[in-house]
């Protein structure tokens, strides 16, 4: 059941503005007696015309309390005559326009302290905060002002406080812009590797012994943290695990934490997938939305725990987790669906929980006394003091051995049982889905396909992840740019749709740095999945793009465009919910760098990493992902990684003529940059504006290149151009016969030298194409593009 399908408007009750608008959460509101505005110009105007204060109410569909404000103030003919009369009210669906969320949760924090959802701002017409605070009731409370007392209070200083009020919101803009400059400060270099370890040693001193995970209740999946100790566990960064034990360290700590997880009511025992977090410290009972951006990252996550351990249990889960997103998330046309409610009907986790009486209609007396240990329900109800949340008290294998039989078999047993619980509980109402599709969650769920399938040997779950990025591009990349957020039209055109596989939707708000990198990242994953080049291709467009609209000069990405509707510009550095995404545009630049052997990707994480550099060494505990992404810079920079290392393994059993075939151009692109050590020394500029440049080529092992000059068709030589300069006096030296073809070639240490003068504004670049061969093989040219700015 989507959003959609909400029932007819209460008490006969007429649609107001917001519904025209496609947001779920918005659609939530449509039947208010509340003037709503969804935001933009119009509302903004008549604040300005009309000097009236703002209220901006940001929340989202699978936000319980946002609900709750819903039906207990804003469903209130009073309390919305008094909102009406005296504000221009303005509904935002923060899932929607993350970058509001973003500004005016700032405010909330900084003003009360703390912040949630829903997020209550009051406003100048210059759109700056003037009150904030979270949920409020709809009358006096526990000596806290309900809701009219508020709106009363605050009409009142308007009218006769105007100039207090307004200085207060100036002090207070000003305030958050001091914050983000001054969190924008940025490096001169990345931050060193030792940040990874810092990071790593802050999270091991939260974990917790007993349960796992880090903290106490309430307790979350933390992506960022489980990447953390995966890249630590796998040795895929700087200094962990050489000689010191942080590799078996974080292996215990990563392993135990998803072992506990995938065992908790955290976890959807019959249908597959993550809710949101958990209320308590075993994991037990959890709040029980469903987030795509969740189940999309632990999804890849359970699969790599599966590869480094293989304990089967990891591979389970990961199956069953994608399951759920093929079942329940996965719309018409392949894009999956932003969220499942935690509530039905005003009731949290109905759908999900289950009575002692209820488990035995379904199952009967005797399969009930066999799954009840099995499944946590065999002693008193924990739950509202009359639920069972199903769970796993103990790992299945010690189950299976404690019952003289083994995990397999087991497994087996409980199937049809878990599968007759299953059919019951989907004779439930179902709690509301928000089925509009955003950028950047589907290409976590893209990653998370891609990864999973090519770790499990999954074609299929590959299929389904190529199947969503067709969507994505179609569907939110109208006219050649990305866009945030799409939603079908619905109605009989959805409808019509279905029996196709397609839905008319329509793409709305300009792509943010989120849709960027996470769709970049899903992109390579597809690509390293499949080997097709078109992923590649699209994900170095992505990046292109991503680059010209959201860029810091200073290095870096901002969140949002400027736009005249944003108070401020921010940039993301530190994790939240997901994986910070200024973190996540640094290891999409170190992995582009690497397939295609373009240098400038290289200098795009080094400036992202260095504009991020001051933060990270003073917070590591905040910046984990940008503590991944440095320890790859320097491990990239100094030695290739075992993964390099088994990939060239592998794609030196390949012969140059099956090369195409097998989808390797990325694995040997990455092999030539390796092969040879590019240096550009750049001297001073002659009265002319011209540079004298020496270019210094080192070829690793066997490895050499074709000569400048050499004329074979099948044969690459090595030559210079230049972006934004101008070259001349170009010096290549003669190459040494090869073999018995006497073909002239480099190797060793050789010097290329010449004049560069550059011609614009934009950083001036010098590009080397070669083919390195050895002597078994050649492999495809390489383009190396080096910056060159005097």
């Amino acid at each position: 059941m989507s959003h959609a399908d909400e029932p007819t408007p209460r008490d006969g009750r007429r649609d107001n503005r917001l519904a025209a608008e496609s947001s779920p959460y918005l659609q939530l509101h449509r039947h208010n007696p509340v003037d709503w505005y969804p935001w933009g110009e119009e509302a903004l105007a008549r604040a300005r015309e009309e000097d009236k204060p703002i209220f901006l109410s940001v929340g989202y569909s699978t936000c319980y309390w946002c609900h709750v404000m819903e039906r207990e103030s804003f469903s209130d003919p009073a309390i919305a005559e008094a909102m009406n009369r005296d504000f221009v009210n303005v509904k935002v669906d923060r899932e929607e326009r993350p970058d509001l969320d973003e500004i005016y949760m700032t405010a909330t924090q900084i003003l009360t302290g703390h912040g949630g959802w829903p997020n209550s701002v009051f406003l100048t017409p210059r759109l700056e905060p003037f009150y904030a605070g979270t949920y409020f009731p709809p009358e006096d409370r526990y000596g806290r002002p309900g809701f009219p007392s508020l709106l009363a209070g605050l009409s009142e200083a308007w009218r006769e406080r105007r100039g207090e009020v307004v200085q207060q919101a100036g002090e207070l803009a000003g305030a958050m812009r001091r914050y983000v400059e001054e969190r924008a400060q940025p490096g001169t270099e990345p931050p060193p590797a030792t940040v990874f370890t810092a990071a790593l040693d802050g999270l091991a001193r939260r974990f917790d012994p007993e349960w796992a995970g880090f903290g106490g209740a309430p307790k979350f999946p933390t992506p960022s943290n489980l990447w953390l100790l995966a890249e630590a566990a796998e040795g895929g960064a700087e200094g962990a695990g050489e000689g010191d034990g942080s590799a078996a360290r974080a292996a215990d700590l990563l392993h135990a934490t998803l072992d506990q997880m995938a065992r908790g009511g955290i976890c959807d025992q019959l249908g597959g997938g993550f809710h949101r977090y958990a209320t308590d410290r075993a994991w037990r009972v959890p709040h029980f939305e469903k987030m795509l951006y969740d189940n999309a990252l632990l999804l890849e996550l359970y699969a790599r725990e599966h590869r480094r351990s293989r304990d089967p249990e990891m591979e389970r889960v990961a199956r069953d987790t994608a399951g759920f997103l093929e079942r329940e998330m996965t719309l018409p046309g392949g894009g999956l669906a932003s969220a499942i409610d935690a509530e039905t009907d005003g009731h949290e986790g109905a759908y999900y929980v289950w009575t002692r009486d209820e488990l035995e209609q379904v199952l009967g007396s005797e399969d009930f006394e066999y799954l009840a240990p099995l499944f946590g329900f065999a002693g008193v109800p924990f739950f509202e003091d009359r639920f069972f949340v199903l769970h796993l008290p103990e790992r299945l294998d010690v189950q299976a051995e404690r019952r003289r039989t083994n995990r397999d078999e087991l497994l087996a047993h409980m199937a049809p049982l878990r599968e007759r619980l299953l059919a019951a509980r989907g004779e439930r109402k179902r709690p509301l889905t928000d089925d509009k599709v955003l950028a950047d969650w589907n290409g976590m769920a893209i990653r998370g396909l891609a990864v999973a399938g090519h770790l499990l040997g999954d074609a299929e779950l590959v299929a389904r992840a190529a199947r969503a990025a067709g969507f994505v591009l179609a569907e939110l990349r109208p006219n050649g740019r990305l866009h945030h957020a799409w939603r079908a039209t619905g109605g009989d055109e959805g409808e019509a749709g279905k029996a196709t596989g397609k839905e008319a939707g329509k793409a709305k708000v300009p792509a943010m740095l989120a849709d960027y990198v996470w769709l970049v990242r899903g992109l390579l994953a597809l690509h390293e999945a499949t080997g097709e080049p078109r992923w590649l291709a699209t994900a170095v467009e992505l990046a292109e793009e991503q680059g010209r609209h959201l860029a810091d000069e200073r290095g870096g990405f901002f969140v949002a465009e400027a736009r005249p509707d944003l108070l401020l510009r921010s940039k993301e550095i530190f994790d939240g919910a997901v994986p910070a995404a200024n973190a996540v545009a640094a290891l999409n630049a170190l992995d582009l760098a690497a397939a295609t052997g373009d240098a400038r990707w290289r200098d795009v994480a080094r400036r992202t990493l260095a504009a991020a550099a001051p933060l990270v060494e003073q917070f590591p505990d905040g910046g984990r992902t940008m503590a991944v992404a440095a320890a790859r810079w320097h491990a990239a920079a100094t030695a290739p990684t075992d993964e390099d290392a088994a990939r060239r393994a592998s794609v030196r059993e390949r012969s140059a003529a099956g090369v195409a075939a097998a989808g390797s151009i990325a694995n040997l692109t990455a092999e030539a940059v390796n092969a040879v050590d590019c240096a550009l020394e750049l001297e001073a500029a002659d009265g002319d504006g011209w540079h004298p440049f020496r270019l210094t080529l080192r070829f690793a092992g066997d490895w050499h290149a074709n000569a400048h000059g050499v004329d074979d068709e099948a044969l690459a030589p090595t030559t210079l151009a230049a972006g934004g300069a101008e070259l001349r006096a170009v010096t290549y030296p003669p190459g040494e016969p090869w073999a018995a073809e006497a073909v002239p070639v480099y190797r060793g240490r050789v010097e290329i030298t010449g004049e560069l003068r550059p011609t614009g504004a934009a950083g001036p670049t010098l590009r080397v194409t070669y083919q390195v061969c050895d002597d078994a093989r050649c492999l495809p040219p390489v383009t190396r593009r080096l910056p060159a700015a005097p």
